[in-house]
């Protein structure tokens, strides 16, 4: 058969709509303003002033920061079908393809993103380190991710937009703690439904990067993406056609104030703090006992 009723704008459609969908990223972070070619743009509005009023006023002119990315990583897709045409009619086989090549595309534009957080943290915006990791257990994970917030408030980080990101073996200590649901529902796109904590909404993802929890304002961190190529072509070493796709990606840091993580490593029975009751038995503070008379 001939390529030339290949249709890429229905691919790409497909493609970037499973692709928004199971990434996690994309629900976290700034997009971009413009996207040129090669070149993406970030605006940042400047920062305000208050004065004294005198009886005369002063105009101040709003400016906006641009910062810029570019495209850094590029990954590609290729794969063969017996028959594009028909393949483009079924429904079933066009979306189980495009699903899969999504998701792994997404995966990778998550980890990438995840990286690019948690590697530009300030010293002074982290509990532990890579050296000096802090047990955590089904007790003290919740208070820790609540520590996380709390540094993102003392930086006076805003209170809306915040995540914290977990992985499922931390989801799973925090669904023993009480102050947790029992039973948390995790969204396609990694929010953990109705689960916040400290002002953060809770996020599960496995593409985050091992032993840390990181939290976040969503004006930290700008990401975007685009299928820069998508064609089809006549295999010459196979009786099949051939689909192609070039996406090209990238991540930039906006506000490294608004980041905070948490360095752990999972602790055992043995490191969660016993219960201690202190009975003094005095008379300002006597131990209720029933007497038994004999």
């Amino acid at each position: 058969m001939s390529v030339q009723n290949f249709k890429p704008t229905l691919w790409e459609g497909a493609l970037l709509h499973n692709f928004h969908s199971v990434s996690t990223a994309d629900a976290v972070c700034v997009k971009p303003s413009e996207i040129n070619g090669n070149k993406v743009i970030f605006n940042r509005v400047g920062a305000g002033t208050i004065k004294d009023y005198e009886g005369t006023i002063e105009w101040d002119d709003i400016n906006t920061t641009p910062i810029e990315m570019t495209f850094d990583k590029k990954k590609y897709f290729a794969f063969s079908l017996d028959d594009c045409d028909k393949a483009q009619t079924k429904a079933d086989v066009m979306s189980a393809t495009t699903a899969e090549h999504s998701a792994l595309l997404a995966e990778t534009y998550d980890k990438d993103f995840y990286t690019t957080l948690s590697g530009n943290v300030k010293a002074s915006h982290k509990i532990g380190s890579a050296s000096s990791k802090k047990k955590v257990t089904q007790v003290s994970i919740y208070d820790y991710i609540v520590d996380l917030g709390t540094i993102l408030s003392k930086a006076k980080v805003p209170k809306t937009e915040r995540y914290v990101t977990v992985d499922a073996e931390i989801l799973g200590l925090l669904s023993k703690d009480k102050r947790f649901t029992d039973n948390p529902q995790v969204l396609v796109n990694g929010v953990v439904n109705g689960q916040v904590i400290n002002g953060m909404q809770v996020v599960c993802t496995e593409e985050k990067p091992a032993g840390i929890v990181i939290a976040h304002h969503k004006s930290a961190i700008g990401a975007a993406k685009q299928l820069d190529k998508m064609e089809a072509m006549r295999l010459q070493s196979a009786f099949a056609d051939g689909v192609r796709g070039l996406c090209m990606y990238g991540s930039k840091i906006l506000l490294d104030d608004g980041i905070a993580v948490l360095y752990y490593e999972i602790g055992t029975a043995a490191d969660i703090d016993p219960i201690n009751v202190k009975v003094a038995n005095t008379e300002s503070d006597p131990v209720h006992t029933k007497t038994v008379t004999g």
